[in-house]
């Protein structure tokens, strides 16, 4: 007797973690065959072949789902796709969705690992293929580096101001940001008003005329040292420990800075592999584009421009029932990939020098505006132009 496809299968579903992974393994009517929790160890992966082997009838075949296939599921779905195994990747708002889809909400890794595997029977056809492409992974590896030094440089930022605003009250007056390279090398020599004793005009001024290759002048220096005067003692308890807090801190964001700028310059060296013509678009830089290809993937996975902006949450999300027809504001989909791709819009319509970056964008966002939309939905539609 011929079966239906379904039956032919027996569903693995993996809940992956940094130290180990349970899997489930389930059959075509949702019921429970076995469990194994074994560690995120390549030599330990042969134990969930040997588990699944012993609950696997004659002619059947399993099919795996993982979570994560970039992160800590990475080597697992590679040891399963050399031994030819059917392995699919299963977005984790799928499994959640499954696991809150209950009588009673409960949360542990057999759960979780049977979420998948239902997930994986009910949308078998629908699923992705797990492809975890070495040379995606490695860009993916970049950005996400990137990201986390340049959210540390905002949070060391934060604190030095902290610091600075009770040491140099009026800091704000002569450095304006501390985005300077001039400035956070007058910080790191001078974190304090103390350090400034015995230091004269002429001095100062070829500290920075130095720091900033010749762009401060001795006005700059004369108006440090006279906001410094007006500002009077600002010498606080522990100071030697606030002045290192300051220099170690400064010193942390030149480290960071100089690791991004090499980060950018792998980025360059990886991107034109993809075959991507991104950065030939104004508004979209190396790193924009790293991000794009990073939260995207491969792009051949999307039919047309449409399912891209459901995926990124672009597109409109719609309500219709008898004559009812309405459209909200998506607040789903990758939120990473709908920020890029706001940042890109932003940058089309912006005009620095009394022209903006793109004419055609610009007249596009104009002429929605004056069809009654608000900056907010016109931006959002240029989204979806951008995606386009």
């Amino acid at each position: 007797m011929m079966l239906h496809r379904k039956m032919q299968h027996l569903y693995v579903g993996c809940d992956v973690h940094k130290h180990q992974h349970t899997a489930v393994i389930i059959d075509c009517f949702s019921e429970k065959l076995g469990e194994l929790t074994f560690p995120n160890k390549k030599n330990d992966f042969t134990k969930l072949i040997s588990f699944v082997k012993r609950h696997t009838p004659q002619g059947i075949t399993p099919v795996f789902a993982l979570e994560d296939v970039l992160g800590n599921g990475r080597e697992l779905a590679i040891f399963l796709l050399e031994r030819n195994y059917k392995v699919k990747y299963v977005n984790p708002s799928l499994s959640q969705s499954e696991r809150k889809n209950q009588a009673s909400i409960n949360k542990s890794d057999s759960i979780d690992s049977q979420c998948v595997a239902n997930v994986l029977l009910n949308k078998l056809d629908a699923l992705p293929d797990a492809v975890p492409n070495d040379l995606h992974w490695a860009l993916n590896e970049l950005v996400t580096k990137r990201n986390t030094l340049v959210k540390n440089n905002v949070v060391l930022k934060n604190q030095i101001h902290t610091y600075l605003s009770h040491h140099y009250p009026n800091y704000k007056n002569f450095f304006f940001s501390l985005d300077s390279k001039t400035a956070l090398e007058f910080f790191k020599a001078f974190p304090s008003p103390s350090k400034l004793n015995g230091i004269t005009i002429q001095k100062l001024t070829a500290f920075l005329s130095e720091k900033s290759h010749h762009n401060c002048s001795e006005k700059k220096a004369r108006q440090i040292l006279d906001y410094v005067e007006k500002d009077g003692d600002t010498t606080n308890e522990f100071q030697d420990l606030r002045d290192f807090i300051v220099t170690s801190s400064i010193k942390q964001i030149n480290d960071n800075t100089a690791i991004i700028a090499s980060i950018e310059d792998n980025m360059k060296k990886l991107i034109p592999q993809f075959g991507y013509k991104l950065e030939s678009m104004k508004g979209i830089n190396t790193v924009t584009a790293a991000g794009i290809i990073a939260e995207i993937g491969d792009i051949s996975r999307f039919p047309n421009a449409d399912t891209l902006a459901a995926y990124a949450g672009i597109s409109p999300m719609r309500y219709s029932t008898g004559q009812t027809n309405k459209n909200f504001s998506n607040k789903l989909g990758n939120r990473n990939l709908y920020q890029i791709f706001f940042q890109i819009a932003v940058s089309l319509l912006s005009d620095p020098k009394g022209k903006p970056t793109n004419a055609y964008f610009y007249d596009y966002y104009k002429k929605k505006l004056s069809c009654g939309k608000t900056k907010k939905q016109s931006a959002s539609v240029m989204d979806l132009k951008v995606s386009s």
